[in-house]
């Protein structure tokens, strides 16, 4: 009873949220403009992103007392989703959500959300926490460790921008956040993490998540916009910060999406490309990311949506059942798994 209440809570809330906002959105005006892309379809209501957020503050506030590290979250997924959501409407410099993304990540270490340590594979930790810089803001006292800040900052806006660019195919980004925050949940009840209050969190986000998915899933009836993949983006980045810093667990569960982030930045580098440009083909109309380069190898969008669930289940899964070692060495399967994967869309698309 202690996560059912929360749970369904949160299922019950976002279904009964997104459904008002398919009567309420076009109303409003709020719904995504197709012909921009080259499509025939009719509008979707958009961007739902800010309903999740508020929907998270909503049953934050009513399940759990505010702590600074809480009211950082809160206070940083606001400023987040509310830029997110204008770009979502008049689109915004790509320099800007950048620095929206840092200055998030910026509120989060100082509310106290940090990395300090790294489990290493071949035994011991990697301390982050050896510079240190004291910060007083009135009554309000906080220790900031410099290296384990850039990390904590680094890992956020990484996380945050490969969920953004998970966002090629409806349905992707809700389905990877619910299975995301199922791992993560599970993770936090172990004996060994027992942090029940973090997996409330996650159980949240999921049912969140999931709800959302049910309108999401191709074809889609509500999009969810920047606003939507940058809160899940960030929320997860947090709840692996907070689960005994399970870096490795969130990097296996969003791997292939964090893999094919780095691998699209290593690929516009080399083309002489900005790196956060956005779009789904290079100028040779060739596919750049995974989903699209497995649609443009003729799967259909549910045949990738299904693959992509089930490696990032696969893998989310299995993080649940080894240690640090073993993670590593997933992580390494991951990457050659994804290298092969890479090579076979790349014959394929020279054939065709």
């Amino acid at each position: 009873m202690q996560y059912l209440i929360p749970g369904l809570s949160a299922f019950a809330l976002t279904f009964l949220v997104l459904w008002i906002g398919t009567k309420v959105y076009p109303k409003l005006g709020l719904m995504d403009r197709p012909h921009k892309y080259g499509l025939t379809r009719a509008p979707i209501p958009y961007p739902g992103g800010i309903l999740l957020y508020l929907v998270f503050l909503i049953l934050c506030l009513f399940f759990f007392e505010p702590t600074v590290k809480l009211i950082g979250l809160l206070l940083g997924g606001g400023v987040l989703v509310v830029v997110s959501f204008i770009d979502d409407r008049i689109s915004l410099s790509p320099w800007v959500r950048l620095m929206n993304q840092i200055l998030v990540a910026v509120i989060m270490v100082v509310a106290g959300i940090g990395i300090t340590h790294i489990s290493s594979p071949f035994g011991g930790t990697i301390r982050l926490d050896d510079i240190q810089i004291d910060l007083s803001i009135g009554s309000y006292s906080q220790t900031l460790l410099l290296i384990s800040s850039l990390f904590t900052i680094a890992w956020i806006v990484l996380v945050v921008n490969t969920m953004n660019w998970l966002d090629g195919i409806p349905g992707m980004v809700s389905g990877i956040s619910t299975l995301g925050g199922l791992t993560l949940f599970f993770l936090s009840i172990t004996p060994f993490v027992n942090q029940p209050e973090v997996a409330m969190i996650a159980l949240i986000v999921a049912m969140i998540a999931l709800a959302f998915w049910l309108f999401d899933f191709y074809p889609p009836k509500f999009l969810m916009g920047d606003s939507g993949t940058m809160f899940f983006g960030l929320i997860l980045s947090v709840l692996a910060i907070f689960s005994g810093g399970k870096i490795a667990t969130a990097f296996l569960i969003l791997g292939f999406a964090i893999l094919d982030a780095l691998y699209v930045i290593i690929y516009r580098l080399y083309k002489r490309q900005a790196p956060w440009k956005g779009g789904e083909w290079d100028k040779y109309r060739k596919a750049v990311h995974l989903h699209h380069r497995l649609l443009q190898s003729g799967f259909s969008e549910r045949q990738v949506l299904w693959m992509i669930y089930a490696m990032s289940a696969v893998f989310g899964i299995t993080a649940l059942f080894i240690g640090t070692q073993g993670k590593f060495w997933a992580i390494v399967v991951l990457a050659i798994v994804s290298f092969v994967i890479g090579l076979i869309l790349k014959a394929r698309q020279k054939r065709n």
